[in-house]
């Protein structure tokens, strides 16, 4: 009589296991497996197995007390085994406690004989070729584990699998390919070139995105193309990548599509079109996805509505999610071209709501969406800075320089940074909020903060000192000038530039020129550099000649 290999253990009893349980069976595995290596198929060793992926289906805590056996090593071992039905079982049971988030992957790696021992199971059957292929889905999280995997032949053994008749086996073969792509060039390079029944992979990729495919493989699939243009393996004007990966994966960001499938779709769009102006040119004006992105701040829709704790619990989540992934899309949307600023994300109100995110009791949304903030601001045109000054408010601008949270701080900086660029917008800017500005940057330089933060306070006094109006804030501000000659006596060489590009900027005409030439400031202009600082910073030697030309040195 055959095993019976489908047929888990009631919920009920494993509830019941127990720690001495589990070493039995495993106990029995690692007793038995050898004699099964030489002698017939043993029913009740496979049996062992089943019982043990049952035990794997369980809680978390089944899973790690099975890792606690050892349990992996016993299951890799059985794997040598000529019975087919219980290489099966080992499988599925390696299946299941790899997949779990406590199992530690590094364990399949440890023994240098076990990748390409799967490899060459992958020929079995179809059931090998899902579960390893799973296997290698789920443990592949490194560079390093990519380059095992890429040099035990991954792309030769598993590509012919994408034409599997088995979608299960199809879908976890897709899924093997992402992973192996992600941000490697080595195994992009390779993709580029791998043919499937006389098809190109990429053509195979495309037609695994049509629509009557599973959303599962569509977004796979995608992502796929997408980690391979990031490459450089494939041109960003290349049709595949236009006119179907692209228009693919802003289907995933509709309101139709399952939560995680929108966080997964908008994060892979983002990163698909973050370096490359037309796409995301493209990408804006592609089924109102400016707009759509609107809808990730509305989850959960109606958390009194919902009675499913288990539920709430994953809206909750996914809500946050959501909201990451709308960031990163906004940040990429409007980071580089001035005519998706202008149109689609200025009409959509996004520079509103981003600016009402900033007051969210959450560290997390308030660094967010001033970073996409600090995006949308970085070469804007006017209108646009304008408007996040406005949207914005003086009051909240300050509230976030006094913010307790560093990364918040550190990307309110960031913002005001891109905000005050360019000399008619600094003037502009400096003229209406200007106090408050230079006030925060005041307190900031006063305060106990780190280096970096200094640092970028000493950046935007320098954009300010570059205006033609703005810079009278600085000039007519005797203690800031003694800060700025104070930062530029510091022990460290960061903040001594920063501090330097200030005194370059605010010398930059004569008329201002002469407001500095005081012997108790200009003398010290020279003196508190040392000589490694002088010979790699063009700015300090500019500096310098201008004072010593202009006998400003006292």
């Amino acid at each position: 009589m055959a095993c019976l290999l489908e047929a888990p253990l009631r919920v009920s009893v494993l509830s019941e296991v127990t720690a001495t349980s589990l070493n039995n069976h495993v106990s029995f595995l690692v007793c038995e497996r050898s004699a099964l290596c030489y002698s017939s198929p043993s029913c009740c060793l496979s049996d062992r197995a089943v019982v043990l992926g049952s035990l794997a289906m369980g809680t978390e805590n089944n899973i790690k007390s099975l890792v606690d056996c050892h349990i992996i090593p016993a299951l890799l071992q059985g794997l040598l085994c000529s019975d087919l039905i219980f290489i099966e079982a080992c499988l599925r049971c390696l299946r299941t406690i790899f997949i779990s988030p406590v199992t530690p992957v590094q364990l399949l790696y440890t023994d240098p004989t076990v990748i390409p021992h799967l490899m060459s199971l992958l020929s079995r059957s179809q059931h090998t070729q899902e579960y390893i292929t799973q296997i290698f889905a789920h443990c592949c999280k490194t560079p390093e584990h990519q380059t095992v995997l890429f040099n035990h032949g991954a792309i030769q053994n598993i590509a012919p699998l994408l034409i599997s008749p088995s979608y299960k086996v199809r879908m976890q073969a897709l899924k093997c390919f992402s992973v192996l792509a992600y941000e490697n060039a080595q195994v992009s390079m390779t993709l580029v070139n791998v043919l499937v029944d006389g098809e190109q992979l990429s053509q195979v990729f495309v037609r695994m995105m049509q629509r009557d495919k599973p959303i599962e493989m569509q977004l796979t699939a995608a992502k796929c193309l997408t980690y391979m243009c990031r490459a450089g393996d494939i041109r960003t004007d290349d049709n595949c990548i236009v006119l179907k990966t692209l228009p693919c994966l802003v289907r995933m960001c509709s309101k139709e599509r399952l939560l995680e499938e929108r966080v997964e779709g908008a994060e892979t769009l983002a990163y698909l079109m973050e370096t490359d102006i037309e796409l995301q040119r493209i990408a804006s004006v592609t089924d109102h996805l400016v707009s759509m992105l609107a809808d990730y701040f509305k989850y959960p829709s109606s958390v009194s509505a919902i009675t499913d704790i288990k539920r709430l619990d994953h809206d909750l989540k996914h809500a946050h999610e959501l909201r990451q992934a709308a960031f990163k899309l906004y940040a990429s949307l409007g980071s580089n071209d001035e005519d998706i600023r202008k149109k689609p994300i200025l009409e959509s109100g996004v520079i509103e709501l981003l600016c009402s995110l900033t007051q969210s009791d959450s560290p997390a949304l308030r660094v967010n969406s001033i970073w996409a903030l600090m995006n949308m601001a970085f070469q804007a045109d006017q209108k646009v800075k304008v408007e996040i000054v406005q949207a914005l408010g003086t009051e909240q601008l300050f509230r976030l320089l006094s913010d307790p949270d560093t990364n918040v701080l550190m990307k309110t900086l960031g913002l005001l940074r891109n905000l005050l660029s360019t000399r008619p917008h600094i003037d502009q800017i400096m003229s209406s909020h200007g106090k408050q500005i230079m006030q925060a940057v005041t307190l900031i330089l006063e305060g106990e903060h780190s280096i970096e933060v200094k640092e970028q306070t000493l950046c935007i006094l320098a954009n300010i000192a570059d205006g033609n109006t703005a810079k009278e804030l600085i000039m007519t501000n005797d203690d800031m000038l003694q800060k700025i000659k104070y930062y530029m006596g510091h022990s460290n060489v960061k903040l001594q530039l920063a501090a330097t590009f200030c005194i370059s900027n605010l010398i930059w005409n004569e008329e201002n020129g002469e407001e500095l030439r005081t012997p108790g400031f200009c003398g010290g202009v020279v003196g508190q550099f040392n000589c490694n600082v002088l010979s790699v910073c063009p700015n300090i030697k500019t500096c310098t000649k201008a004072f010593t030309a202009k006998q400003y040195l006292a």
